[in-house]
């Protein structure tokens, strides 16, 4: 399939008013599709169902599914859309906006300090006119803009649009082996990656890292960490750490995601503390942002290599099942001429209001700069 046919296709699926996602994964060319026959909304029961997920910020809701056996799966190669090319986006604050957040900022901070939790993630929407609502022309701009990034469009008549560019993993999953990333800490890009990172920062990752670990620990089994390294996304940069290990023969997706999802890195810790604080006090509902999306359950045949030792050996390729889901963060909601864009930071006792607020307007210029 060609590149035009396959932006012909998002068209007609979105002018049909019938389910889809397109996404492309991070620094790959392979553009990717699924296309539902039917409105129908799927819903996620136990993760052991096939097909791509989108999930809420808000794990006591459900989980979306498009899933494989009601839909058409098309690829091809978006090789001629890659470039460094950047958008120039234009800040207007709203003071309102910025009273409401700076406040907010200070409230956690004050709750963190009377040890009602250790850290708490706030966010916070923002609204962009918009001429024309068309998801494939928003959708070509950030594969053009964000290489590295979960790239995506993803689209249901009864629940809504949604684009992004996450550059954050929840988890990868194949067979058995699995790899998580925590990912904390921001500060705007300026020409290279010799960052010196503040204590606040630093603390900031260690608790996601230490979340993670100890929340996966009843379900895994050979777990290591890497070492944590600054990396790039978008016009931003951030702390990452990769943890890898082994399912336990008894443990299932299910486990791992319930443990896991919302991470420290968008919510808090204690987690059950501080997503509540989030639902009582931020002035909106998060809907999917900072949920999780992906290939759930797809299947990869790993063959052994060809040759004349190996003709008999064909017939014992392994099939493994692959999740691979990140978190939707860096997105918007696109309705009414407008696009709501979510953008959020981590607050510990060190933070800033001031700077807090300032975090959250360098981050939404990652998606403003495709607007």
């Amino acid at each position: 399939m060609t590149l035009e046919d396959f932006f012909a296709r998002i068209e007609t699926q979105y002018n049909n008013q019938l389910p889809f996602v397109a996404y492309r994964k991070p620094r790959e060319n392979k553009l990717i599709a699924l296309f539902q026959t039917t409105n129908e909304i799927h819903k996620v029961n136990d993760f052991t169902e096939k097909g791509f997920v989108f999930a809420p910020f808000d794990d006591a809701e459900t989980s979306i599914l498009i899933p494989f056996d009601d839909s058409e799966l098309i690829s091809t190669n978006s090789e001629i859309l890659c470039s460094n090319e950047m958008f120039k986006a234009t800040n207007f604050i709203d003071e309102k906006e910025k009273f409401q957040h700076v406040n907010l900022v200070a409230k956690a901070i004050k709750s963190i300090k009377d040890k009602a939790f250790e850290k708490v993630v706030l966010s916070r929407k923002e609204e962009v006119l918009i001429e024309e609502i068309n998801p494939v022309f928003i959708f070509k701009r950030l594969l053009s803009s964000y290489t590295s990034s979960f790239d995506y469009c993803w689209y249901h008549p009864k629940i809504g649009l949604w684009l992004g560019a996450t550059p954050e993993t929840l988890v990868k999953i194949e067979g058995s082996q699995f790899s998580i990333m925590a990912l904390a800490g921001t500060q705007v890009y300026k020409e290279n990656l010799d960052v010196v990172w503040q204590d606040k920062e630093i603390k900031e990752q260690k608790f996601v890292t230490d979340f993670i670990v100890e929340s996966l620990k009843p379900s895994v089994e050979s777990l290591s960490i890497s070492d944590t390294e600054t990396v790039k996304a978008g016009n931003l940069v951030h702390l990452k750490t990769m943890i890898s290990a082994r399912l336990k023969p008894n443990s299932t997706l299910k486990d791992v995601i319930n443990a896991i999802h919302p991470t420290p890195a968008v919510c808090g810790v204690p987690k059950v503390i501080a997503k509540q604080f989030i639902l009582n006090n931020e002035h909106y509902n998060r809907e999917f942002y900072t949920g999780f999306l992906g290939e759930l359950n797809f299947e990869t045949t790993t063959a052994p290599r060809s040759g004349k030792r190996n003709i008999e050996n064909r017939a014992y390729a392994i099939t493994k099942k692959r999740t691979q889901l990140y978190v939707n963060l860096r997105c918007m909601q696109v309705k009414n001429n407008k696009a709501i864009l979510y953008i959020g930071g981590g607050i510990t006792a060190n933070s800033n209001p001031e700077s807090e607020w300032e975090e959250t307007v360098s981050k939404s210029l990652v998606i403003k700069n495709i607007l």
